[in-house]
């Protein structure tokens, strides 16, 4: 049987692998598994992988990881394609892919047909709440409804940085016990949402370098460049609701509750916003709509995405010596993203946004 995983949740995906790989005996799995790089994935490889002869089980199982991404149109991709519609019985192969997927590509429409296809998004609302609150069952504590969500405001809702958190409060209140927003407070730290502002404080200042630094602390944390972008574009319409509310002499602490924010992180907002010139912040929220799109649609890789943002959003003032990493790179991250828009689509990838609403 044929698997895809794919999508930013890289937890889940995970986890869903090591359950089918799990279907082997633990004693035999080593002897019965192979695992291929599928960014330099040669056929004559994958078909000695799939059509080895199990030991002592009924199946083998192959993982082939990031193959989408690499694998260029020609004849190694065609012959590929052609393949998987040979791959025995006995072998379960399974796609994994890290990065974006282009979904209109031959490969991913090949797999869509024959195998079983699974995206790995990251769950939000009730869903989230749901699953963590399953998620605390399963290692014996209760999650009080405002413990989960003080946890998903401090974390945001990326699985493996919500499992890890958890895991330590369960730890800390012992089986049995009970996790309320206290817990919260005191054991998680909300390094992600300092790293945000210690971005946008970078952006506003157009310290591009910089900024390029913390946008890579955050991909390093473990966080997916989609929700990289994402949690930067919620910044950015926080400070916008925040800046258009304090104009009303609107105080902090009700600006917080109209907003449904923590006190701290609207005294951060209003400190932030006085460094956006006019009309500055809503020219950034346009563009990361133009990428958004642009990422959904295949025409823009997220990483490239994110790092263009920062160059240009950096590179609109006067150019400084420190900005010399990103100076460097913005020629290059736009001709990339040019260039890929002229190969993939006659659309734009730079859409005028101007009258675009912001959400």
């Amino acid at each position: 049987m044929l698997f895809l995983l794919y999508g930013p949740d890289e937890f889940m995906r995970s986890e869903v692998l090591h359950a089918l790989k799990a279907q082997l005996p633990p004693d035999l799995a080593d002897l019965n598994t192979s695992t291929l790089d599928g960014r330099k994935l040669k056929l004559d490889a994958l078909a000695t992988a799939c059509e080895a002869m199990p030991f002592l089980v009924d199946k083998r199982i192959v993982v082939v990881s990031d193959a989408l991404k690499h694998t260029k149109a020609g004849k190694e991709r065609d012959e590929l394609i052609a393949y998987l519609l040979r791959v025995p019985a006995g072998c379960d192969l399974i796609f994994v892919e890290n990065d974006d997927v282009d979904k209109r590509g031959a490969l991913f429409n090949q797999l869509k047909k024959i195998a079983e296809v699974r995206e790995f998004l990251p769950r939000e609302g009730a869903d989230l709440m749901r699953w963590l609150n399953e998620r605390a069952k399963q290692l014996g504590v209760k999650l009080e409804p405002a413990a989960a969500q003080r946890l998903i405001d401090y974390v945001g809702p990326a699985s493996r940085g919500l499992i890890n958190e958890l895991n330590k409060l369960a730890s800390y209140v012992g089986r049995g016990g009970r996790i309320t927003a206290a817990e919260v407070d005191l054991l998680v730290q909300d390094d992600q949402e300092q790293n945000l502002f210690t971005f946008i404080d970078e952006l506003s200042a157009k310290r591009g370098g910089a900024a390029l630094r913390s946008v890579r602390q955050l991909l390093d944390d473990g966080q997916a460049a989609p929700y990289v972008l994402f949690m930067v574009a919620r910044q950015v319409r926080i400070l916008l609701g925040v800046r258009g509310l304090a104009e009303r002499r609107i105080k902090p602490d009700a600006i917080a509750a109209e907003l449904g924010q923590k006190p701290f992180v609207v005294r951060k907002a209003l400190d932030q916003v006085r460094n956006f010139g006019s009309g500055e912040l809503e020219g950034l929220h346009d563009r990361l709509l133009a990428l958004d799109h642009a990422i959904k649609t295949g025409r823009i890789q997220s990483e490239v995405a994110l790092e263009l943002f920062v160059a240009e959003a950096t590179l609109r003032g006067e150019f400084r010596s420190q900005d010399s990493e990103v100076c460097a790179g913005a020629t290059r991250l736009k001709q990339e993203a040019l260039c890929d828009t002229q190969s993939r689509s006659s659309t734009p990838l730079y859409p005028d946004h101007g009258n675009a609403g912001r959400g």
